[in-house]
């Protein structure tokens, strides 16, 4: 006889619904994107507005900015494809000349935006995007970097049995001297040792 998940112990997983289902953002212009993406997506059979529309749900963490000499750097070449950025496309001050390029967002600081244009280039919104290019053709679909300091404590494959679980992951330690945390895991004799 087969036992059957204890629902009452908290066998079921509630409480996870997919911002997907629900929309989140308050943001009266991201609304009607999601709404636009969303169409898209169902009507076109287009990978990349299901992505675009995916990366609408995200929360603002997962939407992490881009800088300038970065986006220059992931164009070059490029010169005829838009540059799609699903969040906020920021200066870098320490790029000399900006090169010619079009370039989509959620939003442009005020100083990118004027560096782009003196360049010679384009600043569009997504429902300009929508307009131009439905599918997404001619597109380079990019992401900032997530630099969080949290992100340097989160590890690969969570097993102890991958070697490189454990591969430049900060461990949370209470101070970083000669009696804390040196048994387990950092020798042989004391189960495993990174």
């Amino acid at each position: 006889k087969k036992m059957g998940i204890d629902l009452k112990a908290g066998g079921r997983r509630t409480g996870h619904k997919s911002s997907m289902k629900v929309v989140k953002t308050q943001n009266p212009y991201n609304r009607l994107l999601i709404k636009l993406y969303k169409f898209l997506s169902r009507r076109t059979d287009s990978k990349f507005c299901a992505t675009v529309l995916k990366r609408l749900h995200m929360s603002k963490m997962n939407q992490p900015p881009m800088g300038l000499h970065r986006l220059a750097k992931y164009m070059t070449n490029k010169e005829d494809k838009i540059a799609v950025i699903v969040g906020k496309v920021t200066d870098d001050v320490r790029m000399l000349e900006c090169p010619k390029m079009t370039v989509c967002a959620l939003g442009f600081t005020e100083s990118a935006r004027t560096r782009i244009v003196a360049a010679g280039g384009e600043c569009l919104t997504f429902d300009q995007l929508a307009l131009r290019s439905p599918k997404g053709t001619n597109t380079v679909l990019l992401r900032g970097p997530r630099s969080r300091a949290a992100l340097a404590h989160f590890g690969h494959s969570t097993s102890v049995i991958n070697p490189h679980t454990h591969d430049g992951v900060k461990p949370f330690v209470r101070s970083k001297g000669r009696k804390f945390e040196r048994a387990r895991g950092r020798r042989r004799s004391c189960g495993f040792k990174v």
